[in-house]
Order: C-alpha cells, then structure tokens, then sequence
C-alpha cells in the first residue's frame, strides 16, 4: 500500500488549503483513516480520523471547526479541508492507514499513531501571518 499525500503550499493567514491522499495498492474504504502533522522541532501529532464506515470523525480541538476530514472511495482519496488557518497550522500533514479493515477502535486508539500501520510521505503546509 502506498499513499501519496499532496496539496501543501504557503498560504496566508486566514486561508484554506485541501490536502488529498491517494492510495495504490489497496482501497481506502473500509479502513480507518488519519491525518497527522509535525511542526518543526516538536512531535508528530494528530489532527484528525475517519472510521471504517465514514461514519465518525475525530478531530483535535486545535482544529475542531475549522478542518473537515472525508474519504472518496470512488477515487481513492482522503481528503482534509482546511479553512481558517492559523500560523500554528505550519507543520508537514501525513496521511495514514490501518493495516486493518473494518476495525473499530475507542475514541482514544484514533488519536494513536500506532493506529496507523501505513503512512503518506507528507506534505507541507506553510502559513504566514
């Protein structure tokens, strides 16, 4: 499985940016998917998950309101919306994958980078203020 994460850029503050994330090798339906990001000099953190179904969305506060996380199994995508970006917002976004297919996990296991058994190669995300 391969995910191919795209759509980081420089944008101002305030603006918004769609990140996608193309999957080969394997379906992204039916399989939990995330969103993560680090900023420099700081840890790899979550920032948002779908379940299996597309069913529930997960979201750290930071974001909550402003990004909007869905899936196209037509085109085999992930998709981030991001409007109202702040400065805090700079970081690379990688997109992940559980290895396992219609699994579900508790509110806390979404939030787990161990989660995810595949992940994307990141893309940037610059916001200026």
């Amino acid at each position: 499985v391969q995910l191919q994460a795209s759509g980081g850029g420089l944008v101002q503050a305030g603006g918004s940016l769609s990140l996608s994330c193309a999957a080969s090798g394997r379906t992204l339906d039916s399989y939990v998917m995330g969103w993560f990001r680090q900023a420099p000099g700081k840890e790899r953190e979550f920032v948002a998950a779908i379940s299996w179904s597309g069913g529930s969305t997960y979201y750290t506060n930071s974001v909550k309101g402003r990004f909007t996380i869905s899936r196209d199994a037509a085109k085999n995508t992930l998709y981030l919306q991001m409007n109202s970006l702040k400065p805090e917002d700079t970081a690379i976004y990688y997109c992940a994958s559980d290895r396992n297919r219609r699994r579900t996990y508790t509110s806390g296991s979404y939030r787990a980078s161990t989660t995810y058994g595949y992940w994307g190669q990141g893309t940037l995300v610059t916001v200026s203020s």
